[in-house]
């Protein structure tokens, strides 16, 4: 069923927009609350007449989201992950971790808005981008670092590694050098 959106709605799209919806969210969800109009000729000559008032309410919601943008552009976001030995984290950072995040810091951005390139499943920082309307972006950063009592643990893991590779070396070199005696003791014989 086509519908044109009356309101902007989270998961469809924006207004006056027309999209295409299954009969029963159209009915139960969408016309009960008036966020949505059947897309027919009669709704479309009203939607055209409508379109300034529409054009306001866009305008209103496009200022919105440049408002946001200003706040979020530049901003440089710290999760704190826990990471395995090889420095790769246990999953990856989600949309939802971000959206999260950006909540925190007073800043409204739904989860969907925003993009990543590619997926974040290491250390670092990486560049991250909300589409919070049409023609409006706004670029941040995401820095994952690792959780301080688990950076010990691995520091001291390594440490250990290194000690015992130290001995394993240590005791090689021994082993090899006892050899080398018994060979020219025997060859002396």
């Amino acid at each position: 069923m086509k519908v044109i959106l009356t309101e902007k709605v989270k998961t469809l799209g924006m207004i006056g927009e027309i999209v295409n919806v299954s009969a029963g969210f159209a009915r139960n969800f969408l016309f009960p609350r008036k966020l949505a109009i059947l897309a027919d000729e009669k709704n479309a000559n009203i939607i055209k007449d409508k379109q300034k008032a529409l054009a306001k309410k866009v305008e209103g919601e496009k200022a919105v989201a440049n408002d946001a943008k200003k706040k979020i552009e530049g901003i440089t976001l710290e999760l704190i992950k826990k990471v395995g030995a090889n420095g790769r984290l246990f999953g990856a950072v989600t949309t939802q971790e971000i959206a999260a995040e950006l909540e925190k810091k007073g800043l409204n951005v739904e989860r969907r808005q925003i993009l990543i390139d590619g997926s974040i499943k290491s250390l670092g920082t990486f560049d991250v981008k909300a589409r919070l309307f049409q023609d409006v972006v706004a670029n941040f950063k995401v820095k994952v670092a690792i959780d301080a009592a688990m950076a010990e643990e691995l520091k001291k893991q390594q440490e250990d590694a290194q000690r015992r590779n130290a001995e394993k070396k240590a005791k090689a070199e021994a082993a090899k050098a006892e050899a080398e005696a018994a060979a020219n003791a025997a060859a002396e014989e």
